[in-house]
């Protein structure tokens, strides 16, 4: 039986390793957070608070190695995701110029409708923000109704999205698009163009992109196939310059 004189109103705060002090301090700060506590000696303690909930760090240990991702991490329950991820994409440019997708720190990429997203810190610890009413089953893709670059782009949402595989997925769109591009619909031939325009950034193998962006620009979009485009990449200043006219 439970103890009546124990109030059901805990907070509980991540306690995460840290084997950069400095990375992270500027990496929280450049996204909005406050530093509620900041001390290296005599031992590391480093707190961060960003709208309701907060993040504390503590020195790591000896054998962590940040490259592998799996120094630690926490669960963000929130009601909607979309306006954290906006709001932290928005903050990445403004300080960093872009939206950091690759290496550490970074941020996954959002796919509208999606119920949640990642943020790894310098340590390689995972920040993954959930929407509370996530559904039980979620959606993977691989649909078998679906044909030609329409199960392309299905299939290489599966790469991307759940084994964070960036160079499959490019090989499987690139190869997918000269196969079946032509007799697409102008925007799924859009969003396998946008797609790899971010592929082919995140890889750092940006000499195909502008072959990509030509194309992109010549093809006939209404408004909202254009919407539908831009909401392909996490970060729609990649295609600035390269998006056609609407129709």
């Amino acid at each position: 039986m439970l103890d009546e004189r124990v109030q059901p109103n805990e907070t509980v705060v991540p306690m995460l390793p840290c084997v950069a002090p400095e990375e992270t301090l500027a990496f929280w700060r450049a996204l909005g957070f406050a530093v509620t506590y900041e001390q290296s000696k005599p031992y590391l303690y480093l707190a961060f608070r960003w709208r309701g909930f907060e993040l504390h760090y503590g020195r790591a240990a000896d054998n962590v190695d940040p490259s592998l991702e799996n120094t630690g991490g926490c669960l963000v329950m929130v009601d909607s995701v979309a306006p954290y991820h906006a709001a932290f994409t928005e903050a990445m440019r403004r300080t960093y110029g872009k939206v950091l997708a690759k290496g550490l720190p970074r941020i996954t990429r959002y796919r509208p409708g999606a119920s949640r997203f990642t943020v790894m810190d310098p340590s390689g610890n995972s920040i993954i923000f959930i929407q509370r009413d996530e559904p039980t089953e979620l959606e993977y893709g691989g649909s078998k109704q679906l044909q030609g670059l329409a199960r392309v782009l299905d299939n290489v949402r599966i790469l991307r999205e759940f084994k964070n595989d960036d160079r499959a997925a490019f090989r499987a769109l690139n190869s997918g698009l000269r196969r079946h591009g032509d007799g697409a619909p102008a925007v799924e031939q859009g969003v396998a163009l946008a797609m790899l325009i971010e592929l082919s950034t995140a890889l750092e193998e940006p000499e195909r992109v502008p072959e990509w962006g030509v194309r992109l620009r010549q093809l006939s979009l209404t408004m909202e196939e254009r919407h539908r485009v831009e909401s392909a990449v996490a970060d729609p200043t990649l295609l600035e310059g390269w998006m056609p006219a609407t129709a």
